[in-house]
């Protein structure tokens, strides 16, 4: 009886198995991952507790669930850690992973379900969306929206209001609820004979909320809709499968940027997959009602990224992968329902599916190691920030990557960061961690510091061969300049004096190490140059170098 039961339920368990080392991969990827890009946006431009800050558009998407979760986030758990965001994140891709089991194993049976969860739970080239909590935006309405899709399936009136209720909540997580409020629409075109008009509600409900919100704020945001882009519509739809295809195979080469992926292998596998399809439907005509109704979500959701199109959103963006392959292996499930597997078939889908998943957990790694470098970035300027609390200005900004060292910070102001910080506390390295930082961190917190304390300089004419009287000086010789550091303290005016000759390089360091990050000035011969340093709160001196041919001498 126990060998009985665990056969027929051993794709259950399974995944249950899968659902565990998938959480345990992502609490490993993520760990000591601080917020990231648009997470600023919410936490630093939606403090107040107000209409606006859930209503307000991001971008042009509606996104009232995932401020909601921000804020009641901050308020229990505070800003030190994105841990919480993560772990509510890493439900929803799990939850995820099970209405897909759940969507497909009534369609193609429990092994072919078992295996597309799998490599939805392990698709590494989504990392944008596996390893950003931010992405929720993808994650809570697929999840509302597939729930919804398999309670009308129980074709009763429980199942039509529950099923009203989570195209609700899909549509207020996220712009991509409106594509299972067009696919409700299509399973009530497909079952009015039997059914009637009565259950119209289903998807009238959540569009009313959804156009509700548009008038009220939705009208306010920058869209991109575009005679050029309704036109070139249908190829993006065409682009987007291709892509999903080449992600779910895994052919694709890992991206080190979010906005694009490679491609190279999807229009030959849309070529493959609907050459298949046909060549099926000569053998066995007919599709499922179902069929229609996920294409509509599916076909609906390229359509809508193809009219809103701008540079950086092109169908094999990263971000777009993960609703990509959902779609894809749940269009797959219904096209599949006529050619159930033996044996042998599975058997070979299964080793489909590792061999999907292993070039896809390469992905998977690469995007984490992405993500952990912005980490020492972001957490080593925030610091800096921090650190220079008492003269930098409020609207001093992350906006430049030339000073940031990361283009991934431009939602970052000094004054609502500080605001941010003084409710919910720091998510920046404290000092000691700054001083233990890679290099490369300690390398723009030190950029970042002088921009925002910010560290000042005057050159005038003029060069005394003699040091003032009183004046603790250092005297660089013409040879030894190069490998010369003078220390300085904080809250200091320190002169730079440098004799006729060829122009001269002024720098400065204080965390970092193997470097003189912050370039002051270039001056010419026979000048002096006075370098204000602001006081701040970190004990630790700066040292400045001198880049000179000539004789050069640094007094403060």
């Amino acid at each position: 009886m126990s060998t009985s039961w665990e056969r027929r339920n051993a794709p259950v368990l399974l995944l249950g198995a899968a659902l565990v080392v998938a959480a345990i991969t992502l609490a490993v990827a993520e760990w000591h991952v601080t917020y990231f890009q648009d997470t600023w946006s919410f936490l630093l431009e939606r403090q107040a507790f107000s209409a606006g800050s859930f209503l307000e558009p991001h971008n042009e998407h509606i996104v009232i669930v995932p401020v909601a979760i921000t804020k009641a986030l901050l308020a229990i758990f505070g800003m030190t850690s994105n841990t919480p965001e993560q772990v509510v994140m890493g439900i929803t891709l799990l939850a995820a992973a099970t209405l897909i089991f759940v969507y497909a194993r009534r369609r193609v049976g429990p092994w072919m379900a078992l295996f597309g969860a799998v490599i939805v739970l392990f698709l590494g080239s989504a990392w944008w969306t596996l390893l950003w909590p931010f992405e929720n935006e993808f994650t809570l309405p697929l999840c509302f929206g597939l729930g919804a899709l398999l309670v009308l399936e129980r074709r009763d009136t429980r199942g039509d209001v529950l099923g009203c209720a989570l195209l609700s909540l899909a549509t207020i997580s996220g712009s991509l609820g409106i594509c299972f409020v067009a696919a409700a629409f299509v399973e009530l075109l497909l079952e009015h004979r039997e059914r009637g008009w009565r259950r119209a509600y289903v998807f009238a409900i959540p569009l009313l909320l959804y156009v509700a919100w548009y008038l009220g704020w939705g009208h306010k945001a920058e869209h991109h809709l575009t005679l050029a882009n309704i036109l070139t519509a249908p190829a993006y739809v065409a682009e987007g499968f291709a892509s999903s295809l080449n992600a779910l195979t895994g052919l694709g080469a890992a991206p080190h940027e979010p906005t694009a992926a490679a491609t190279d292998w999807g229009p030959a596998l849309l070529i493959a997959a609907v050459a298949l399809i046909i060549l099926g439907q000569l053998r066995r005509p007919g599709v499922s009602k179902g069929l229609w109704i996920i294409l509509a979500a599916g076909v609906g959701f390229w359509l809508l990224a193809g009219i809103n199109f701008i540079p950086g959103r092109a169908p094999s963006s990263v971000r777009y992968i993960y609703p990509g392959v959902v779609f894809t292996l749940l269009i797959a499930a219904e096209l599949l329902r006529k050619w159930p597997l033996g044996p042998r078939g599975l058997l070979i889908a299964a080793c489909a599916t590792a061999a999907m998943v292993g070039p896809n957990l390469a992905q998977f790694k690469e995007g984490h190691q992405f993500l952990q470098a912005q980490t020492v970035i972001t957490r080593a300027d925030l610091a800096a920030i921090e650190i220079a609390r008492d003269t930098v200005a409020p609207t001093f900004d992350l906006a430049s990557e030339q000073i940031a060292g990361s283009p991934s910070l431009t939602p970052i102001s000094a004054g609502p960061y500080l605001e941010a910080v003084g409710r919910w506390g720091s998510p920046a390295y404290s000092l000691a961690e700054l001083e233990a930082a890679p290099e490369g961190g300690r390398h723009w917190a030190d950029v970042v510091l002088s921009e925002a304390l910010p560290i000042t300089h005057e050159t005038k004419p003029g060069f005394s061969l003699r040091a003032p009287s009183g004046v603790a000086c250092a005297t660089l010789l013409p040879g030894k300049a190069p490998s010369t550091q003078v220390p300085l303290k904080p809250g200091t005016t320190a002169t730079v004096e440098v004799a006729r000759g060829a122009p001269a390089a002024i720098s400065l360091r204080r965390f970092a190490q193997d470097e003189f990050p912050v370039a002051v000035a270039s001056v010419e011969g026979g000048t002096t140059t006075t370098v204000q340093i602001p006081r701040d709160r970190a004990p630790n001196p700066w040292y400045a170098h001198v880049e000179a041919t000539q004789t050069a001498r640094v007094c403060s």
